[in-house]
Order: structure tokens, then C-alpha cells, then sequence
């Protein structure tokens, strides 16, 4: 279990510039938003790959609302582990950064386009890939 969490300092300046650009709510909702990406994109992250944690920090309670179990319960069964492991805060702490990364560099494809329409494209184009599954 863990309480709290921080991004990397590079990412501290990703979620806020994500946040005044989507304009989808505050940025613990782009945090959640960039956990669950990374999460879909179905990768094992490696833990020795985790960056520096001097960015914005939240609280277990922050990042995930009234849903950390929901949150929790996909990370477990994503690595098979249970959510009392040592290391769920590392693996939070990846998929956080590793999301806030992958959606920096794909809005920064698509310059023109609001956090609603952002959102439609990225929901199809996982539908899109599931059929094919």
C-alpha cells in the first residue's frame, strides 16, 4: 500500500501544460487519465527504469478519488501481484510518468484539437484495435 506518489520532474510540467490544454478538469483527472493509459497499452514496465521522482506529488487518495481499488485492482492483475506488494507504489509511479509521456507526445502530433475530441480518438482507436484481437 502506499500514500503517496510523485511524477518526475519532467512530468511536473507535462500535467500542467496537459491540464490548460485539454481542459478536461484538474490534473489529478489527467494523472488518472495518463495511470490508465499506460495500463491499456498492455506493457510490463520494468522497475529499474523508474525516473526521478522530484515533480508534482499526490496523495493515494488524490490521484485515484474514491476508486483506488478500482485503480489498484488493474495494476495487481496486470503484474499478478497482490496490493499489499512492496512495490505497487513503483509500479503506480511508472505507469503514471510512462502515461503522462505517451499523451505529451501524441497531443503534441495533433496540435488543433480539445481534450473531448482527444479523448473520442484515442476510444476508438482502442476499439478499432480490439476487433482485431
Amino acid at each position: 500500500m502506499f500514500t503517496q506518489v510523485k511524477t518526475s520532474k519532467e512530468n511536473k510540467d507535462v500535467v500542467a501544460q496537459l491540464t490548460r490544454k485539454l481542459n478536461l478538469g484538474t490534473e489529478n483527472i489527467i494523472a488518472r487519465m495518463a495511470f490508465t493509459y499506460s495500463l491499456s497499452l498492455d506493457r510490463k514496465l520494468d522497475l529499474n527504469e523508474l525516473s526521478d521522482s522530484g515533480g508534482k506529488e499526490y496523495s493515494r487518495s488524490v490521484l485515484f478519488g474514491d476508486h483506488y481499488d478500482v485503480y489498484i485492482g488493474m495494476l495487481c492483475v496486470h503484474y499478478g501481484i497482490y496490493k499489499t506488494d512492496k512495490d505497487l507504489a513503483k509500479y503506480v509511479k511508472l505507469h503514471l510518468d510512462d502515461g503522462l509521456r505517451l499523451m505529451n507526445e501524441d497531443f503534441q502530433k495533433v496540435n488543433n484539437i480539445d481534450g473531448f475530441d482527444f479523448l473520442l480518438e484515442k476510444i476508438n482507436s482502442a476499439l478499432d484495435y480490439s476487433a482485431f484481437i
